[in-house]
């Protein structure tokens, strides 16, 4: 009884990630397609993709500041659009825009022993403007799960780790469970 109890967690693992992989890439391929309306598979998503890049390469020129410009103080008019709008910005500039944000991981001493620590990424290298000089803020994300923490730190109990962002990312949201490469030089 306990080979085949053995071939089945085997299958679990083998199979669970991989479908919930195919089923969330058919939901995202199909979902796209349907907002435009193509009969033609995967069509919506590579129009939805090319425009996207064609948005980024417009965005890329001088001409497109003042659009932004005028675009962002109409939304800025708007408090909920306000707040919609910038804090969606910020999250993907933090990650994949000209200032990113989470590239300084780092580890926490959350105890004056250093017994009880975790992992967190620098966001902002001084909080002086808000009235806390010394500290830094730290996104914690959390395991298996795409939200997190920001704490306040004194930099004293910080220890920047010699680390891809995206392999301490990884680590953290695994639970731990995910190797962490040694470090690139």
């Amino acid at each position: 009884m306990k080979r085949p109890l053995t071939y089945f967690l085997r299958g679990l693992v083998l199979t669970v990630p991989l479908a919930l992989t195919v089923a969330v890439c058919w939901i995202t391929f199909t979902r796209i397609d349907g907002w435009l309306g193509l009969p033609i598979p995967g069509a919506g998503f590579v129009i939805t993709v090319l425009a996207i890049m064609l948005i980024g390469f417009l965005g890329s020129t001088i001409l497109w500041d003042t659009v932004e410009r005028q675009m962002e103080d109409l939304l800025n008019r708007l408090p909920f659009v306000r707040l919609l709008y910038s804090s969606t910005k910020d999250l993907l500039n933090a990650f994949v825009g000209e200032k990113r944000r989470f590239d300084a991981p780092v580890l926490i001493s959350l105890s004056a022993d250093s017994s009880l620590r975790t992992f967190g990424f620098i966001t902002q290298g001084s909080l002086d403007a808000i009235g806390l000089p010394g500290d830094v803020a730290v996104w914690c994300p959390q395991s298996y799960n795409f939200a997190g923490q920001l704490l306040v730190v004194p930099r004293s109990r910080v220890t920047h780790l010699e680390a891809q962002s995206s392999d301490v990312l990884a680590f953290i949201v695994s639970g731990g469970v995910t190797d962490v490469p040694a470090a690139r030089t």
